[in-house]
């Protein structure tokens, strides 16, 4: 979409200029006015008349002129319209006075924060999983923020919105909240929260954080990007099964935490008990037949495997026997 915002064009005075010249001017206009009245009442009707309409009409434009000053801070912008007609985005830093006939609607360019509060979506494969996000965006097209996104009624205080920033932004904040939802229960929709079985090389909503916030970013910055707002950075905050299922896949994970560990002893044992075997033929301790060889495996195994603590038997006998 192309890009309508450009540089406010106008005419620009210094503000302290300005104010100490509408300074001049009200003191002029009250000064005419005494001294007309002085005249109407001294009897020079027609000069005092002149002077003192004239006073009033200097009062008059005045106090239009007042309204022409302008203070902006830094990040900060007032989009210009004449007459309903866009004329330009002031961004200069700095009091200013221009033609008070310019409708002006203040905007904040200042990073803002969005912690969303987790919602209920379903993964790739039908999981329930509560998911939130925090976001980080300002402004960036004032343009696009107030001509192409009605703001003014999604303002809680819609006649409030060309004067008061905090209802625009609020109104802005509300639609940036709508499209990150979205947003977010698309990207979450196209992933399964885990890999089950360890088997595929698949992005996930818990193992794969950065290539799902790179994604999730994107979608915003498609979705926002409408409203002239930039993505600085998104992040999921929260991830969870939901609570209907959280107790059931917590019994999944446990069992699956449980069979590895298994297999690991499994594995450490057969080796504990290859390299006894090992160290008894090699430097010839006892002579074992199949059997004994057996039964010596068997044991071990079963100590080594086993989740209660050994008991000893001694044999009395001899291995012959």
């Amino acid at each position: 979409m192309e890009n309508q915002e450009f540089n406010f064009r106008g005419s620009v005075f210094n503000g302290f200029m300005m104010l100490f010249v509408n300074f001049l001017v009200l003191v002029s206009s009250i000064v005419g006015i005494v001294y007309g009245i002085i005249l109407l009442d001294s009897g020079v009707g027609a000069l005092g008349g002149w002077l003192l309409g004239g006073s009033f009409l200097l009062l008059i434009i005045n106090i239009i002129m007042w309204c022409g000053l302008m203070q902006l801070e830094p990040n900060e912008a007032r989009v210009t319209t004449w007459f309903g007609k866009y004329s330009g985005t002031f961004t200069k830093t700095g009091f200013y006075w221009i033609n008070p006939f310019y409708s002006t609607k203040k905007v904040s360019l200042r990073a803002r924060n969005l912690d969303a509060e987790p919602i209920k979506v379903n993964d790739k494969t039908g999981n329930p999983v509560m998911i939130g996000l925090v976001l980080v965006w300002k402004l960036k097209d004032t343009y696009k923020a107030l001509f192409e996104v009605d703001t003014q009624t999604m303002a809680s205080a819609p006649n409030a919105v060309g004067s008061d920033t905090k209802g625009l932004m609020k109104a802005l904040e509300s639609f940036v909240r709508v499209q990150s939802d979205a947003a977010l229960r698309q990207v979450a929709g196209q992933y399964a929260y885990d890999d089950e079985d360890n088997k595929n090389d698949e992005l996930t909503l818990r193992s794969s954080a950065d290539e799902i916030n790179q994604q999730l970013e994107e979608k915003l910055d498609e979705r926002l990007a409408l409203a002239g707002i930039e993505v600085v950075e998104a992040r999921i905050n929260y991830l969870a099964y939901a609570p209907e299922i959280a107790a059931v896949m917590l019994r999944r994970q446990q069992a699956s935490a449980i069979i590895t560990a298994r297999e690991k002893i499994v594995e450490g044992a057969v080796s504990m008990v290859k390299m006894a075997l090992d160290k008894l033929s090699s430097e010839q301790i006892v002579e074992l037949d199949d059997d004994k060889k057996a039964a010596m495996v068997s044991n071990l195994l079963v100590v080594l495997c086993g989740d209660d603590s050994a008991q000893p038997v001694v044999n009395t006998g001899t291995l012959n026997h």
